[in-house]
C-alpha cells in the first residue's frame, strides 16, 4: 500500500463498499432470503437477482426520494415475484417476505455503514471526497438517510450522468469533481472489474476492499492494493 502515498483526494464507491465491507450485495441478499426461510438453492437465487437488476435498470421502479429500505423492498417484490411465477416458491410468499429481507439486509448496510463513519471521518478531515456509484437514482437519499452524504464534495451517479461503471468516464468525471490529476487520487471500491481496474486505467491510484464477490474468478484475483477492511487506510493514507 505505499504506492499510495501522496495523494490528494479520495474517490469511494458507495455499495459493496461501504455498507457491506466488501461483500458483494447478493451475498448479503442471500443471508437475508436464509434469515426468513425462502426455501431455493443459491443458483435459483442467483438467477432472481439478475432477473431483478436488469428489470431495474430498464424501468424506473426506484424513485429519487426512495431511501435504502424502499430501494430494497422493492427489489425483494421483484426477485420473489419471478421465483413464484417461475414456481420457486408459492405466490402468497411474495408480501410475506420481502419487507422482512429488506429489513435484515437494511439493518446489516446500516451496521456496515455506522462501522465505517470513523474511517469516514478521519479520512474527510485531511482529504475532499467525491463517491462515484452505480445506482438508481437514489443513492442521496440513501446517503441522507445513513448519514453520509455529508462527507463528500460531489456525487457521480451512473443513473444520473449517464455512465456506467467499468467505463473508466465515471471516475474521471469524479477526478474532474476532485480538481485534480488521476495520479493525485485514490479510488477505493469493492469490485475488482468495476472499480479497480477502470480507475487504473485512467491513472488513478487504488483500494480494493476484496469480500466476497461475484464470481469464483473474481474471488482468486491477487493484486497489491488489496485491503481487508476500511480502517486499513487510515495508517496508508495518514
Amino acid at each position: 500500500m505505499d504506492s499510495i502515498k501522496g495523494i490528494k483526494g479520495i474517490i469511494f464507491d458507495y455499495g459493496g463498499t461501504i455498507d457491506s465491507r466488501g461483500t458483494h450485495w447478493s451475498e448479503v441478499i442471500w443471508d437475508g432470503y436464509r434469515s426468513v426461510g425462502v426455501e431455493v438453492d443459491k443458483d435459483t437465487f442467483r438467477e432472481a437477482y439478475v432477473y431483478a437488476e436488469r428489470e431495474l435498470a430498464k424501468h424506473p421502479h426506484i424513485l429519487p426520494d426512495d431511501n435504502f429500505y424502499n430501494l430494497l423492498y422493492k427489489k425483494m417484490v421483484i426477485e420473489l415475484q419471478w421465483l413464484a411465477d417461475n414456481g420457486k416458491i408459492p405466490a402468497g410468499k411474495v408480501e410475506i417476505y420481502a419487507p422482512d429481507i429488506a429489513k435484515y439486509c437494511y439493518d446489516a448496510a446500516r451496521g456496515c455503514v455506522e462501522e465505517a463513519k470513523p474511517v469516514l471521518d478521519r479520512l474527510a478531515a485531511v482529504y475532499p471526497m467525491v463517491l462515484v456509484s452505480n445506482f438508481y437514482g437514489n443513492v442521496e437519499s440513501v446517503l441522507a438517510d445513513f448519514g453520509l452524504l455529508h462527507y463528500f464534495r460531489k456525487i457521480v451517479e451512473s443513473a444520473v450522468v449517464g455512465v456506467r461503471k467499468p467505463d473508466p468516464k465515471i471516475f474521471q468525471l469524479g477526478v474532474d469533481a476532485l480538481g485534480m490529476k488521476p495520479e493525485e487520487v485514490l479510488v477505493v471500491g469493492d469490485s475488482y472489474k468495476k472499480d479497480i481496474v477502470p480507475a487504473e486505467t485512467i491513472g488513478c491510484k487504488v483500494a480494493w476492499l476484496k469480500g466476497k464477490g461475484w464470481t469464483a474468478d473474481e474471488d482468486a484475483v491477487v493484486h497489491p492494493s488489496l485491503i481487508k477492511k476500511l480502517s486499513d487506510l487510515l495508517e496508508a493514507v495518514l
